[in-house]
């Protein structure tokens, strides 16, 4: 290994972005990184850990595991980065308004369990005076 490059273990991966190594394996095992070996060592270069830092970061917002390694490799080193861009934007704004639309059906839920208790309440309060009002006559 040359000096001037940056490697890493599979355990310092690990501890850096805070997965586990087997989270690690899998992503080598589906092709997305590709360390080098020395014997039965794994041995991850930058380009790998910033490929697994975009991988989470994806996850982070939502994206499929596929979908965030899609975008990823869409880009190539010197050349525009334009439709990698539209794609990650188009993404993102298909992800938001599936999130507003589980907000807004929350909401309704939300608010209709707030009404089938206020009506529970009053017939529990209702039924409670009733009883105390028949206690009182008895």
């Amino acid at each position: 290994m040359n000096g001037t490059q940056k490697h890493f273990s599979i355990s310092e991966l690990s501890r850096e972005l805070e997965i586990s190594t087997r989270t690690i394996r899998f992503y080598e095992e589906k092709g997305f990184i590709k360390p080098l070996r020395s014997g039965q060592r794994r041995i991850y270069s930058a380009a790998d850990r910033a490929r697994i830092r975009l991988i989470l970061r994806g996850k982070r917002i939502g994206l499929s595991l596929a979908e965030s390694v899609e975008i990823i490799d869409m880009y190539q080193p010197g050349e525009s980065d334009s439709t990698q861009l539209a794609s990650l934007l188009a993404r993102v704004s298909k992800r938001r308004a599936a999130l507003e639309q589980q907000r807004k059906d929350l909401d309704d839920m939300l608010t209709a369990l707030d009404e089938v208790e206020d009506l529970c309440r009053e017939a529990q309060s209702k039924h409670h005076n009733e009883h105390t009002q028949e206690t009182l006559m008895a």
